[in-house]
């Protein structure tokens, strides 16, 4: 189930009208409570460094910093425990299963690294994955060496030496 539906099973149903799960067949549905306004976050003073904790430092030289920085390194939407996607979430519970540390970055908090990564990489989708410093691929990749048990040998010899 993608992590839409799962967060739609979730979430109250109001109103709907005649016939909807949330009304009984002929009754009228009942308007649902006012939706609170979002509030506009204040502006950041300019000496704030960007957000993501890329610091002053050039999207380049993050970058390479940061994917030696763990042996398992995810940029995603959101964060392991708050995906914002499903290829997100997907990637994430996988590399979870293993146990391992893992280092992971919302390139949704920093515009130039969410391009920046693609560049680096040369590959066009978010999540990447970098293992032992080296560019792997996305969810879908991930997935295969996961079912083929490929991923499991790549961890094992990366935690033995």
């Amino acid at each position: 189930m993608g992590i839409f539906n799962r967060v739609k099973r979730k979430l109250p149903v109001v109103g709907g009208g005649s016939g909807s799960p949330s009304t009984p067949p002929g009754a009228k549905a009942q308007p649902g409570p006012a939706r609170p306004q979002a509030a506009t976050p204040p502006p950041r003073p300019a000496s704030a460094a960007p957000a993501g904790g890329r610091g002053d430092k050039a999207v380049d030289e993050f970058l390479a910093e940061f994917v030696q920085s763990k042996p398992v390194v995810l940029f995603m939407k959101g964060s392991p425990q708050m995906p914002m996607c499903g290829f997100s979430a997907n990637a994430a519970g996988i590399l979870l299963s293993y146990g391992v540390d893992l280092a992971s970055f919302d390139v949704l908090s920093d515009p130039e690294v969410r391009q920046g990564i693609k560049d680096f990489s040369q590959w066009p989708t978010i999540p990447q994955i970098y293992i032992g410093g080296e560019f792997v691929g996305g969810s879908d990749i991930l997935m295969q060496m996961h079912q083929s048990g490929e991923l499991k040998e790549m961890l094992d010899e990366l935690a033995a030496g």
